[in-house]
């Protein structure tokens, strides 16, 4: 089973997101926790994307595969933008109140709780994020 979504690097593109995710986790039998969560990673990850990737005012695709390997559903976001590799963005300090906290990570900190298995490469010329969750 493989799904894609590709999308153009604008924030109004974002909303096809929420329909991708619910047809998938409905193929694929899942409960309203995973939609909510797959909703809340894959917003985030592509939100990044869109809103840091690319120099402002141009037009790029970023493209989107969920495949089930077995029980682990397997996401791959690619995109042309300005290599980045978010796995090595240290961890918030969540202990810290938000007044304290430095701003931004937040939401790759939850992608990072949220999935089983997240990996960044940066293959001809494409960034490549892999998230992965056992279902």
């Amino acid at each position: 089973m493989e799904k894609k979504l590709t999308i153009e690097n604008k924030l109004e593109q974002l909303t096809l997101l929420s329909g991708y995710v619910e047809e998938l986790c409905e193929e694929l039998n899942l409960g309203p926790e995973l939609v909510f969560n797959f909703n809340l990673v894959l917003e985030e990850a592509m939100t990044n994307v869109v809103m840091y990737a690319y120099p402002e005012g141009e037009t790029h695709t970023i493209e989107l595969t969920a495949t089930l390997q077995g029980k682990e559903l397997v996401f791959v976001l690619k995109d042309t933008g300005t290599p980045f590799d978010p796995t090595q963005v240290p961890d918030v300090d969540t202990t810290l109140s938000a007044e304290e906290r430095e701003i931004g990570g937040l939401g790759i900190f939850l992608i990072k709780q949220i999935m089983d298995r997240v990996e960044y490469q940066y293959i001809d010329n494409h960034n490549v994020l892999t998230m992965a969750k056992n279902i």
